[in-house]
């Protein structure tokens, strides 16, 4: 009965780290996503400013 308690004691710990790491990860997803959306329209911007359209990133450029 010992080795039980000790063996669920053991998974219930692992199951807390990864939540906790998953948790870090997706702070980190959404920080990066919004980095993400930021420099893309930053990107547009340049694009405008610069006499172009603005481009999205699964659109093909006009020479294809």
């Amino acid at each position: 009965m010992q080795n039980l308690e000790e063996q669920i004691a053991h998974l219930t710990r692992m199951v807390e780290d990864i939540s906790d790491v998953m948790a870090r990860q997706q702070t980190e997803i959404a920080t990066l996503t919004r980095r993400v959306q930021m420099l893309m329209q930053r990107e547009a911007g340049r694009d405008q400013d610069a006499g172009g359209g603005v481009t999205f990133g699964n659109e093909r450029p006009p020479h294809y």
